[in-house]
């Protein structure tokens, strides 16, 4: 097949995208697909080639990316993309979309996981990987998100949304309870989230988080286990357990950074079959409350009562090989190049069902 891996964009999840994207494209093109990485952003501003001749790029487009510690400078980016429009698509990004049998989306955060692509592609007639545009826009919407939860009997933690200026920091510091969890609404990678203890803590806190936006959910903070559930078609798959380092939380370095600052990932969890089955039909049942198809991971919190708290559902989880859908993929013995054949083919079955 004909494979678009869309990645990279203009979120604050750039980086993490980068490396989804080209790792995604590897291991199609490992598996004889013509898959090409396509930098949502930057486009093919670098290719002078016909356009249906990029399918035989020796490379497929993929450079050398990492994850840096730093959440990617996006000033930066937009300054060094040669076309200085203000489209969030870079050169021949659709048009190349539309010569594809299928997009992968490799894509993080805005642009990517609020099902605006998803709606592009649609209007296109492009089958692209996950979920529709509306499923993708609720899930990735943390107020709504939580709304569906609680319709649908999946317990979360009490909660409520906030739009604010910097002029009302003084107020909320004073009225908001603590300690919390403080959320951008469409943030991922735990950028845009801080877990302040004290009045003096959630100041900061929502100051910061204003350079990520102004709408935010304030969260009740859950002691206990954190835990992720990956879906997989129509069914649950193995439940891990993130141990963060010592008197650290589960924050962008200790996701994406190794040595002495990386958390452990304990795939399966250490849970008992009752706890698994408990977190794996709440994840299994707000994934079709959303109306989310082909996969996606949610996070929660199992407290000392064994109860598990719904934190949030991610709907285009990280792809890295090293990233938590891998992991629980391969102890079901898929390899990660499996697995992105797999997202590829029950994505293209979604499609068809979608235009019947």
């Amino acid at each position: 097949m004909k494979i678009v891996v869309l990645g990279g964009g203009i979120s604050t999840e750039r980086h993490v995208s980068l490396v989804s994207g080209t790792s995604v494209c590897r291991a199609l093109r490992s598996l004889g697909h013509k898959a090409i990485f396509v930098d949502m952003f930057l486009g093919l501003e670098d290719y002078a080639g016909p356009l249906e001749a990029a399918f035989e790029a020796p490379d497929g487009f993929c450079g050398s990316v990492a994850i840096e510690k730093e959440a990617p400078d996006l000033a930066a980016v937009k300054a060094s993309r040669k076309d200085q429009s203000p489209s969030r698509l870079g050169k021949n990004v659709l048009e190349i979309c539309a010569l594809a049998d299928c997009v992968f989306l490799g894509l993080h955060g805005a642009d990517g996981e609020d099902g605006k692509i998803q709606a592009a592609l649609d209007l296109l007639g492009v089958p692209y990987t996950g979920s529709d545009c509306l499923s993708s826009a609720m899930a990735s919407d943390k107020a709504v998100s939580k709304r569906i939860m609680e319709s649908c009997g999946v317990l979360t933690p009490k909660w409520s949304e906030i739009s604010y200026t910097e002029a009302d920091i003084p107020a909320l510091r004073d009225s908001l309870p603590v300690p919390c969890a403080v959320k951008v609404v469409g943030g991922g990678s735990s950028i845009g989230v801080a877990l302040p203890d004290t009045r003096e803590e959630l100041e900061a806190a929502l100051r910061d988080i204003l350079q990520y936006g102004s709408r935010v959910i304030v969260e009740e903070k859950i002691q206990g286990r954190e835990l992720t559930q990956p879906v997989l078609g129509d069914r649950y798959l193995s439940t891990i357990e993130i141990v963060p380092p010592e008197g650290m939380t589960f924050d962008y370095v200790a996701k994406y950074q190794s040595g002495a600052l990386a958390a452990r990932e304990l795939c399966p969890a250490p849970i008992t079959e009752e706890e698994h089955k408990l977190v794996g039909e709440a994840a299994l049942k707000l994934h079709k409350a959303l109306g989310l198809s082909v996969y996606s991971r949610t996070d929660f919190i199992l407290d000392r009562e064994g109860r598990a708290w719904c934190l949030e559902v991610n709907n285009l989880p990280g792809m890295t090989p090293a990233s938590l859908i891998p992991k629980a993929a391969a102890v079901e013995g898929l390899s990660y190049a499996q697995l992105c054949e797999k997202i590829v083919l029950l994505s293209l079955e979604e499609r068809k069902k979608e235009r019947c």
